[in-house]
């Protein structure tokens, strides 16, 4: 699932932020407790937050990636593949 169909069907609200030589995608998923997780496994994106797990897809290309969650906001940053 790609970050668009991640957010279109669950509701999240999502950014992407382009710069030189980076790209940075952020998640709201609202008020969460501290249990929230994020792990990266094999290019897919996977949240656990409460009882619930979410999973999307990083963009095709993307290289190096780096995920944390803080206060329900996940970020995903990407290296340029250049």
């Amino acid at each position: 699932m790609s970050l668009e169909q991640f957010t279109r069907e669950d509701g999240q609200i999502a950014r992407r932020y382009d710069y030189e030589d980076e790209s940075v995608l952020v998640v709201d998923f609202g008020s969460v407790d501290d249990g929230a997780a994020v792990d990266l496994v094999d290019g897919t994106v996977i949240v656990v937050v409460d009882d619930d797990q979410y999973e999307f897809d990083l963009p095709e290309g993307a290289a190096d990636a780096h995920t944390f969650i803080r206060n329900g906001v996940l970020t995903v940053e990407l290296e340029d593949n250049q």
